[in-house]
């Protein structure tokens, strides 16, 4: 049975596994392959399979990155292939076996929603590496984004033709951008299913092209960047509250408290809105709606910073500028993780 959608398949510097999986994929009878060659070596040219009338090779002359490599090809299927109704995109190096790409195009087709293949991480042959990776990036997923994901590392994705467009304005031209998309993806609620796939690693995985620390830090970008101003507008606002509380603390009694928070909330704000309008959610256009939606945000998560520090001051007894600080510090982790993902989907939506 035809497979009306088109097979992705970025390459750089690939072996003969590259042809053979090629060759399966047509055996499957998907609409197209589009392999894109993302300005491999000459060496390694003859492992590129000809260009046929269902499989198309594309060539970056110098290397550009996956990211980069994945948006050539989705917005070659937008101008060339009309009849196909969306897309898979696969690793080259024998990762991901032509059933599971077929697998995860049939549940795209039938339920009309983005599709992540995702892999069994608990196997004793997964990479040390891999493990770890994959177990940082989905705690982050889960706790800053508010968004599950069991594998975010997979390659392995099927998208709607009607999506296509929009995954070609993602940022990242390089591995990042496989991130900055499940990002978009839990930001703006697109609907999404997880479909099981077979977990293959060969030679512990030393045909991957990824570099742990360089793009380690492209993948983390938004949420370190994110995470970075969150803490600078922390410590801000913890010395704008220590200071406050020195200076005015013994004139306001009960109220100090909540006065003090008030104080260095707005301080902490101001520099923190700007941080992430410009640094990490690349908010374009007038800042007026982000302001407004952000300081309705910011006011309920001070006065419940402010009620809850005030409520444990007085059953814990504390009274002294540096133990309320101390539960300040507290509070304030605990209502982090409700902040992002609130900023993240209402305050600086687009």
């Amino acid at each position: 049975m035809s497979i009306s959608c088109a097979v992705i398949i970025p390459s750089l510097n690939p072996d003969h596994r590259l042809k053979a999986l090629a060759a399966a994929l047509q055996s499957y009878d998907f609409a197209h392959i589009i392999v894109v060659d993302d300005g491999s070596d000459s060496a390694h040219k003859v492992n590129f399979p000809i260009s046929t009338d269902r499989l198309t090779l594309l060539v970056h002359e110098v290397n550009r990155g996956k990211g980069a490599a994945l948006k050539t090809a989705m917005q070659y299927v937008l101008e060339k292939h009309p009849e196909v109704k969306g897309i898979v995109t696969a690793d080259g190096d024998g990762q991901h076996l032509p059933r599971d790409i077929a697998a995860c195009a049939e549940v795209m087709l039938e339920e009309g929603c983005f599709v992540l293949g995702v892999r069994d991480f608990d196997l004793p042959e997964v990479p040390d590496r891999s493990k770890f990776g994959n177990c940082m990036t989905s705690f982050i997923f889960r706790t800053a984004c508010g968004i599950k994901i069991s594998d975010t590392q997979t390659g392995l994705r099927a998208i709607p033709r009607e999506q296509l467009a929009r995954w070609c304005e993602v940022e990242g031209d390089r591995y990042e951008f496989e991130t900055n998309q499940l990002l978009a993806l839990g930001k703006e609620k697109l609907p999404f299913r997880e479909v099981k796939i077979e977990t293959v690693y060969l030679d512990e995985n030393r045909a991957s092209h990824f570099h742990p620390i360089r793009d380690s830090l492209r993948i983390y970008a938004r949420i370190l960047r994110f995470l970075a101003g969150s803490l600078f507008s922390s410590l801000l606002d913890i010395c704008v509250f220590y200071l406050a509380s020195l200076l005015l603390g013994g004139m306001l009694g009960k109220a100090a408290e909540m006065v003090c928070t008030v104080i260095a909330r707005v301080i902490s704000s101001l520099f923190n809105f700007t941080y992430n309008y410009k640094a990490v959610f690349g908010a374009k256009g007038s800042a007026a709606s982000s302001m407004l939606r952000y300081y309705i945000l910011a006011a309920a998560q001070m006065l419940a910073s402010g009620g809850i520090l005030t409520l444990l001051s007085m059953l814990l007894g504390a009274e002294n500028p540096a133990a309320v600080t101390l539960l300040k510090i507290l509070t304030d982790s605990t209502l982090f993780v409700i902040s992002y993902q609130i900023q993240q989907r209402w305050v600086f939506k687009k």
